[in-house]
């Protein structure tokens, strides 16, 4: 019979599988990208029959289930962890490209440091 603490590991488990969100379905596949595998690949390490799975995880057209789910996550995590995503672009930031604003202009054309 399980002891308490198995018991309690066992549904902490459960809490942590269900409150976890997997990333979008394109972050999921370019986090596979990234790393150099192949949907086939990913398949084989999660024990599924068809390479298709993997596909219509990363396209939404389905999501994974008990028990792939939790090691897929797991995988996703791992990822993340080596491929962040890049950094959205901070749009105050001047772009490298930008004219020149009107004073330095006006400047540059008296003379002026």
């Amino acid at each position: 019979m399980a002891g308490q603490e198995e018991l309690f590991a066992a549904v902490d488990a459960l809490l942590k599988q269900a409150s976890a969100e997997l990333p979008p379905p394109a972050e999921r596949a370019r986090l596979r990208r990234a790393a150099g595998l192949s949907q086939q690949q990913v398949a084989a390490a999660l024990q599924l029959k068809r390479r298709e799975t993997v596909a219509d995880w990363e396209s939404g057209r389905s999501a994974p289930r008990p028990p792939q789910r939790a090691a897929y996550l797991r995988l996703l995590e791992g990822l993340a962890a080596r491929y962040p995503a890049p950094e959205a672009a901070d749009p105050a930031a001047p772009s490298p490209t930008s004219p020149p604003s009107p004073t330095a202009t006006n400047q540059e054309t008296r003379g002026g440091t």
